[in-house]
């Protein structure tokens, strides 16, 4: 008679998830024993790393991953990177283990009190199957909510002696729609204030790039002849940077944010929150006289919108229905940016002539995975992204998700067949939060090249005092990490860089290599504006 774990495992074959993210722990182990030979266990060295391999992995692949959590320990471990998830809107099937049911009532150790409250709100579901014979159907019922819009993580708590019980008859297959198209009569209602907007300015955010809508999007922005801006920090890249409209990622902050729209009567956001703030900088959330209009497939980023209207559909069905709507404007088109003049090369390199440097080497199908907070503004500068699915980062502000984010996506890489590279740049405060990701990295013999910019400081707390005038914050110096060492005992070749000749070469060779790569570079200590 077919168990439990048995019906278990042949729902995970059928939805295609058979690589499995996770730290084994002990009430994990009567589902992992006799692993099969067909699945892939992902061995990570903390669940926190575990939970953003799996958000890089789902993410580069566009298919949902599964990550293996230890009770409620284990949970908490992942917990920081499971709230990026949830702004990420990654599609994650998080599942723990708990204690035996037998013994629950006693709360004994490692019992994961109220399982499914734990990971709320940052979890679309929840839930401890009430039976051992519910955990399929769970299962299935686990990946339809990561699924349908707006995608997001979900969580089961899985009890430790369900795995050998009988199972019932196996669930049903079904499948579920994971777009919808907008409401007609709005939809018209946006296509006619754009047609008559005198100077429309559109903004994108991640929405557009996880709908696969790059080309749809540069069809409308020609269509309307009208510049095109990023949401302000976006997780991912929204439009090619290349292009002579695109005018670069708005300010997050209120007042700034609309002082870059002002002049434009009509704005219309496409797969974004309107507006994603950090430090407040009080304002009007839109400069007078201007209307917003609003695509969006989260029904909470529309009730909390400040100002606009706006429209629920997939962000990619919304610029193709418009673009069938709007007639070509008549009207030039905006001209390009002002070319940045090259920065200086000094010693130590600024950030500027690091990411200059690192923009000239640039493989032509690179994907770039960011967590270097502090020079994110000289890194998006300098470094434009051309392709879709390119850029990831993450939209919590969190930090810790960079680095193995960046080995699940250099995995999925390998998995799909593409080969894309990946290079990661992960900030010497940020490299230390998930440092453990370069053993999986090496165990995996994943050729992922982690530039690291070298202050020794967490710059962006300083810019963050300097704004909120909040002097003698204690915690804020980084001396005494020995990059090159730390890399090496996970087993990464290592090299210090300090010119942009010696990135170049040493780019090239990371990228051929059969083991992850780590190039701290020391950077001048000067502490950008947040701003």
């Amino acid at each position: 008679m077919a168990t439990v774990r048995d019906a278990t495992y042949d729902v995970l074959r059928a939805l295609g998830m058979t690589t499995i993210f996770g730290n084994p722990g002990s009430t994990e182990e009567p589902f992992l024993g006799d692993f099969p030979a067909d699945f892939h266990y992902v061995h990570a060295l903390h669940e926190a790393t575990a939970v953003a391999m799996a958000d890089g992995y789902a993410q580069a692949t566009g298919a949902p991953a599964h990550v293996n959590l230890h009770t409620a320990p284990g949970t908490g471990n992942g917990m920081g990177n499971m709230v990026t998830a949830w702004h990420n809107k990654t599609p994650l099937i998080v599942t723990a283990g708990q204690q035996t049911r037998e013994m629950l009532l006693l709360e004994p150790r490692l019992t994961s009190r109220r399982a499914a409250e734990l990971p709320q709100p940052y979890v679309k579901w929840g839930y401890e199957p009430v039976r051992a014979q519910d955990i399929p159907a769970a299962l299935l019922r686990a990946y339809a909510t990561a699924v349908q819009p707006p995608a997001g993580p979900v969580f089961l708590s899985l009890p430790m002696d369900d795995w050998d019980q009988p199972a019932d008859s196996p669930p049903a297959p079904r499948t579920v729609a994971t777009r919808f198209a907008p409401d007609p009569e709005r939809l018209g209602e946006f296509a006619r204030v754009l047609a008559g907007s005198r100077d429309p300015v559109l903004v994108f955010g991640p929405g557009v790039d996880r709908s696969g809508s790059w080309s749809t999007a540069v069809a409308l922005a020609e269509r309307l002849a009208a510049p095109v801006w990023s949401a302000p920090a976006p997780e991912r890249a929204v439009f090619p940077e290349n292009h002579t409209q695109f005018r670069g990622v708005l300010p997050f902050a209120i007042g700034p944010l609309a002082e870059a729209l002002r002049g434009h009567d009509t704005v219309l956001v496409v797969g974004a929150p309107v507006f994603r703030y950090y430090p407040y900088v009080p304002g009007a959330h839109l400069p007078d006289g201007t209307r917003l209009l609003h695509v969006t497939d989260d029904p909470d980023e529309a009730a909390r919108a400040p100002v606009g209207d706006s429209l629920l559909g997939d962000p990619g069905l919304t610029l193709a229905a418009l673009l069938d709507l709007v007639p070509p404007a008549d009207r030039p088109p905006p001209g390009p940016r002002t070319a940045l003049a090259p920065p200086e090369v000094t010693a130590p390199l600024s950030a500027d002539a690091l990411f200059a440097a690192l923009a000239a080497h640039w493989p032509a199908d690179g994907v770039l995975v960011q967590e270097s907070p502090s020079n994110l503004s000289a890194l998006r500068r300098r470094l434009r992204i051309t392709r879709p699915a390119s850029y990831f980062t993450m939209a919590s502000g969190g930090l810790g998700y960079g680095l193995p984010a960046a080995v699940g996506v250099a995995l999925a890489e390998r998995d799909t067949g593409r080969g894309r590279p990946v290079v990661a740049v992960v900030g010497d405060g940020s490299f230390h939060y998930s440092v453990q990701a370069l053993w999986t990295a090496a165990r995996l013999s994943l050729p992922v090249v982690v530039v690291v910019p070298v202050n020794q400081q967490y710059a962006i707390l300083k810019a963050f005092a300097e704004l909120k005038k909040t002097p003698g914050v204690p915690g804020l110096d980084l001396p005494g990490l020995d990059i090159t060492a730390i890399a090496a005992g996970y087993g990464c070749a290592t090299e210090v860089v300090e010119t942009p000749d010696q990135l170049g070469s040493a780019l090239a060779a990371g990228l051929r290599a059969d083991r992850p790569t780590v190039l701290p570079v020391p950077i001048s200590t000067d502490v950008p504006s947040i701003l």
